[in-house]
């Protein structure tokens, strides 16, 4: 008895490993599909519960945050190691049904292999789709050759993938302190050729810089919400998704934050009178 409970272990693995790669493949296939489809919003949760809770909502796909998964450890932007990231990325994998993109911040270090090993690892957590940025940790743009050299070694390590992972190529001058669109474009443009599947600057705030962006590249365009933008303005621009960052994170942050300043500052307890449908958000 015991051994045949033995010989049916193996069999059972290589079922679940069956499984969660049928899963994983679904999940490339409609995440592909959404960007040749009509333009989404691609929202940020910071951990499980977030995630469960903007699936129950009936968005398709959820990109993480870098700066939200940083706080919900206590720490800074660019404060968390790639093991740790592909944990959280495991998290949300298994908490919901959605397609998973991965903001890989600089790939984890300077040079093009370690952007090939940051989207391996997160591809091998479940993720299908992530962005390598052109902003180094320790406060400089890389020149844009070495930026796009970086892209094309992370697209290398897509195509050895079973499945679709669609990468994106992120320029960081808007938000980096070099709002040079002409510079912005040459690099999304090199990062196309690099081969990155969708192109990436945070931080552009008008239509026209939206529309004049979308115009000088092929692939599909993300773009970062911003307040004075609305959804169909940005789409109307020619974006195909549409993410928020951190944002979501700090509107949940600052609702905590006024509620408990209500109770040190006055003893106002009023709003802990809210209420979520947790059973809607997290109902199996």
């Amino acid at each position: 008895m015991g051994e045949l409970a033995l010989t049916a272990q193996p069999a059972r693995r290589n079922a679940a490993v069956l499984m969660a790669s049928e899963r994983q493949q679904r999940k490339a296939e409609a995440f592909k599909a959404l960007h040749k489809g009509e333009p989404f919003v691609i929202p940020n949760p910071w951990d499980a519960g977030s995630a469960r809770a903007l699936e129950a909502l009936g968005f398709p796909a959820l990109a993480t945050t870098s700066s939200g998964f940083a706080f919900s450890l206590g720490r800074l932007d660019g404060g968390v190691t790639l093991d740790e990231v592909a944990a959280h990325v495991s998290a949300l994998d298994a908490a919901t049904g959605l397609p998973i993109s991965v903001d890989l911040e600089d790939g984890f270090g300077p040079e093009p292999e370690n952007a090939a090993r940051a989207v391996t690892r997160v591809a091998e957590a479940g993720a299908v789709g992530g962005s390598i940025e052109d902003y180094d940790r320790s406060g400089r743009i890389y020149e844009r050759g070495h930026a796009a050299e970086r892209v094309a070694a992370a697209a290398k390590a897509v195509a050895k993938l079973d499945f679709p992972f669609m990468l994106a190529g992120r320029a960081e001058n808007h938000i980096r302190g070099n709002p040079d669109l002409d510079d912005t474009i040459r690099r999304l443009q090199a990062y196309e050729a690099a081969g990155a599947d969708v192109l990436y600057a945070p931080g552009l705030r008008t239509v026209d810089k939206v529309r004049t962006v979308c115009d000088a590249v092929s692939r599909p365009v993300n773009v970062l919400a911003v307040p004075s933008l609305s959804f169909e303005e940005i789409a109307g621009a020619g974006a195909q998704r549409v993410s928020v960052g951190g944002a979501l994170t700090w509107v949940a942050a600052k609702a905590f934050a006024d509620a408990a300043t209500a109770i040190r500052d006055r003893g106002d307890f009023s709003a802990l009178a809210a209420r979520v449908p947790l059973d809607e958000w997290l109902g199996t």
